[in-house]
């Protein structure tokens, strides 16, 4: 975990390249290191299975572009962050939780733990990450949820929407 948030900050957080070069970077690290089927699945928990296969395919596309987009919109104003790994819990069989420290000179470090997992294809992939307390996936699922509702259930509506937001992201300077 260290070695990749390492490679986000130093890679990603560069301040000499295009917001194009950033998301390219960042969709490369993204899409090696996270369960984006995996962390899909529980964010629309039981929608997914609902959903057409082609409705779960068009979500875990703009769900990507979101998470790309909207990351690599923050990673542009790092600087000099770094992170210190502090331990790893196993959870379960295959489910570990990683503790660590995002240093961030001269505010105060914030305590970030990875949920990690060892995928169908036999790798370790994030599935969560938890900042001060606040699961990201729990917030996702709720969000999306929240959407979902809004539009009676209907997954092309939250399709819809998904898609709106990634345009105005991606327009963003």
């Amino acid at each position: 975990m260290q070695e990749l948030a390492q490679t986000a900050l130093a890679t990603v957080a560069a301040s000499n390249i295009s917001a194009n070069e950033r998301s390219d970077r960042f969709r490369r690290l993204f899409v090696s290191a996270f369960d984006i089927p995996e962390l899909g699945k529980f964010t629309l928990v039981r929608h997914w299975k609902t959903a057409t296969p082609v409705q779960q395919t068009t979500f875990l596309k703009e769900f990507e572009d979101t998470q790309v987009l909207t990351w690599a919109l923050r990673f542009k104003n790092y600087k000099g962050e770094r992170v210190d790994t502090r331990g790893v819990t196993r959870e379960g069989q295959a489910t570990w939780l990683v503790d660590s420290l995002i240093i961030r000179p001269p505010s105060s470090p914030v305590s970030v733990q990875w949920r990690v997992h060892r995928a169908t294809d036999g790798s370790l992939r994030v599935v969560d990450i938890i900042s001060v307390g606040v699961s990201m996936a729990q917030t996702f699922r709720a969000d999306y949820a929240s959407v979902l509702q809004s539009n009676g259930g209907n997954i092309d509506g939250l399709l819809s929407k998904i898609s709106a937001k990634n345009e105005q992201l991606a327009a963003a300077p």
